[in-house]
């Protein structure tokens, strides 16, 4: 059974710094499309990646606009790229769904999961579900955090 390590895991997008603003061509003001990570220092006994993206910021509980999993360790994530299996986010829709608060700044966490494998889930599963089939898998965590107001 894995267990979560005191690793080096990192997550650093070039489109912004931790706690600062995601630029609105990754929001729905803009493209809204994923950034690209650099995700690195991850175990080496490390299988496959997963990354979830959520805004706790809503004031009715955490919404969740890009799960995914699957994604190879060796494999840049760039760009509207698809590194991986996609679950269904809050939205209803299977990808990534860009930052879009009703009003007010928001935080936005993305978190990367390194997994000792990768997780039998298919599309569109739910993040309890993806939660569940990483119990026991996770073997370090990192996070990122961006801020964002809608235009």
């Amino acid at each position: 059974m894995a267990t979560i390590t005191d690793t080096d895991l990192r997550i650093l997008s070039p489109a912004f710094r931790n706690g600062e603003d995601i630029p609105s061509k990754y929001t729905c003001d803009g493209e809204n499309v994923n950034p690209s990570f650099e995700i690195k220092g991850f175990p080496r006994q490390t299988g496959s990646l997963a990354i979830i993206m959520e805004d706790p910021d809503t004031g009715h509980g955490v919404f969740d606009h890009w799960l995914v999993w699957n994604i190879r360790p060796d494999e840049a994530i760039q760009e509207n790229d698809v590194p991986g299996v996609y679950g269904r986010n809050s939205f209803g829709n299977n990808g990534y769904g860009g930052p879009c608060p009703p009003k007010g700044k928001h935080r936005y966490f993305f978190h990367v999961y390194a997994l000792d494998d990768e997780l039998n889930l298919p599309p569109g599963s739910s993040k309890k579900d993806m939660l569940d089939a990483m119990q026991g898998h996770i073997l370090a965590r990192a996070d990122l955090m961006g801020l964002y107001q809608k235009k």
